[in-house]
């Protein structure tokens, strides 16, 4: 009987990983413990993936910092003075913590948030209100009593916070003065102070390049900050700041570093023990939007920080549902899977461009198999902070 199961993604369950670990080894072990489990077991295969969270990675590491470090480099590289912070996102977990540190490095904050949303999708306000009012949010600066008189208190839909009232309070809890203003083009923030610290993610060298040919003094990313250790502290010399989570109300666990050596290590011990090459990924947020709440999954600089040489590229596949409405639309059965089977056995290496390719969404596999990590593993109280791949190789004519 021909097979009939294709991908299948399983969460497995890890020790919780505490600062000095061998992931490595835990990994690993994880992975064939699973594999052995009588309900739950499964024959590992060779181009299977094994997935980890960022977060069990950087915890390994003890990849940490505290608000008195933020603050520490922020002073040191902005002077103390006033320094505009633009375009953050609204997240108590992403970027709180951080803008306590911010704050206790400067004499005053100039806070510029994007609107009606930030980056990500969280709303501040519904674009129709803007629109009603016929602002322009591209050019219109509101102040903090523009903005209140407008729109008044508004409270997020999933957190209950009013992120306006909440940020302010952080920055003066903090210790600066704090002024808010909202605004969309980058520039518009050089009205209040010339030394600027860039806080969006995705956007990031845009917002960058805009405000320096603007004429700003000093332009510094998040990804800027903490980009070496300050006092001993954890690091990030590519992302800084960027992918940060909150670890404790004063602490942020950092975006690991540093980790080629771990895939390739997990995927050495794997073919050691098994015979079978799998390929291997640390992953973070997924890059996938909720159409609910419209917000944008993608607090990370990139889904997947590290991988193993087998995860480059992109898929290359056939779309079923158009051979088989054109190519062989009078085709039915068996005789419709055998024609099937044959184009995709003689497909060619590359498929940009052939009208029975679209619509698969090219994009880039480590995006794609980190998005299914992230959705597998979940956020919570899962307990999976590693995932299991298989068949996502296959296609249609794989037994």
């Amino acid at each position: 009987m021909s097979r009939l199961v294709g991908t299948v993604s399983r969460g497995i369950r890890a020790p919780i990983i505490r600062e000095g670990d061998d992931i490595a080894k835990i990994v690993t072990e994880s992975v064939l413990n699973a594999s052995q489990d009588e309900v739950w077991g499964f024959p590992v295969r060779d181009r299977d993936i094994i997935a980890m969270t960022e977060a069990i990675v950087a915890r390994a590491q003890g990849n940490y910092a505290s608000v008195e470090d933020i603050a520490a480099d922020v002073k040191q590289k902005f002077g103390g003075e006033t320094v505009g912070v633009v375009f953050p996102i609204l997240s108590r977990n992403r970027f709180a913590v951080c803008l306590r540190g911010i704050a206790k490095g400067a004499k005053k904050i100039v806070l510029m948030l994007s609107y009606p949303a930030d980056e990500v999708g969280n709303h501040l306000v519904d674009l129709e209100e803007v629109e009603k009012l016929g602002l322009d949010p591209y050019q219109d600066v509101l102040s903090l009593e523009k903005y209140r008189e407008l729109f008044g208190y508004r409270k997020h839909r999933f957190t209950g916070v009013d992120y306006v009232e909440y940020y302010g309070e952080l920055i003066r809890d903090a210790g600066a003065e704090c002024e808010i203003v909202f605004a969309n083009h980058p520039a518009k923030i050089l009205n209040y102070t010339k030394k600027v610290l860039c806080c969006d993610i995705h956007t990031l060298p845009r917002t960058k390049r805009i405000l320096k040919n603007a004429g700003a003094e000093i332009v510094l990313g998040v990804d800027e900050i903490l980009n070496a250790p300050v006092n001993g502290s954890g690091y990030n010399e590519k992302y800084g700041l960027l992918g940060s989570n909150k670890a404790n109300e004063d602490t942020v666990k950092l975006f690991p570093r540093d980790s080629q050596f771990l895939v390739e290590k997990i995927q050495k011990n794997i073919l050691e023990a098994t015979g079978k090459h799998v390929e291997v990924l640390v992953y973070g947020d997924g890059a996938f939007k909720d159409p609910v709440g419209e917000i944008w999954e993608f607090a990370d600089p990139v889904v997947a920080p590290f991988y193993t040489a087998g995860l480059e590229g992109t898929p290359n596949e056939l779309k079923i549902k158009y051979l088989a409405d054109n190519d062989f639309s009078e085709l039915e059965g068996e005789a419709l899977r055998e024609a099937i089977k044959g184009e995709i056995e003689k497909k060619d290496a590359n498929l940009v461009g052939k009208m029975a390719s679209e619509g698969t969404t090219p994009r880039r596999l480590t995006d794609l198999i980190g998005s299914l990590c992230d959705l597998t593993s979940g956020s919570g109280d899962k307990g999976t902070p590693i995932v299991y791949i298989q068949g996502y190789f296959d296609n249609y004519t794989t037994e």
